[in-house]
């Protein structure tokens, strides 16, 4: 099963101030829906119900206490005048974020999964399929927009299917923070 270790976006205020970027940016482009809003750790690929069973220990395994990030900016990848993804950033918070990633990627490194890229914090908005205008003016107008606060309490193992009308995540583990 195709799966992967994610922190979600659950702050109603946050996702009501990225739905209404979503719709003010205008983009030819499919928006992420809400309930799919969230951080990706580390995407670990097809893996077996037995490595499953491995993951989750590795994950049950950490501790880390609650801690606040600050959404804001909003950026693309691989640049604004090209862009494949549109995401919303962090500033406050960034530093524990970066941090409990970490601890989580040398968790499953240690049961064989290396990261493919280094962890950029950031909440894919916009999946972008077919080439469109550049966007660095729109982005430019919302580069220190402020979307709100969440507390980040827990990490999932979450597996993704793949459908024609979107992704259909689905939590296997949650992996609860002390308050």
């Amino acid at each position: 099963m195709r799966t992967f270790v994610a922190i979600e976006v659950n702050n109603n205020n946050v996702l009501d101030s990225i739905q209404q970027i979503q719709s003010k940016l205008n983009i030819k482009s499919k928006p992420v829906e809400l309930h799919n809003m969230h951080f990706t750790v580390q995407f670990l690929g097809e893996v077996s119900e037995e490595m499953i069973r491995k993951i989750s220990d590795a994950l049950n395994s950490i501790e880390f206490s609650a801690f606040s990030i600050t959404f804001a900016g909003i950026g693309a990848f691989p640049k604004p005048n090209s862009p494949r993804v549109i995401w919303v950033g962090v500033n406050d918070g960034i530093n524990e974020l970066e941090k409990l990633a970490e601890i989580i990627r040398s968790k499953l490194s240690d049961i064989g999964f290396s990261p493919d890229k280094k962890f950029k914090p950031h909440v894919t908005i916009f999946r972008v399929k077919n080439k469109i205008e550049s966007l660095t003016s729109k982005l430019e107008k919302f580069s220190s927009y402020s979307f709100g606060k969440q507390e980040i309490s827990e990490i999932k193992l979450k597996k993704s299917e793949l459908t024609p009308n979107g992704p259909i995540y689905t939590d296997l583990l949650v992996v609860k923070g002390k308050q």
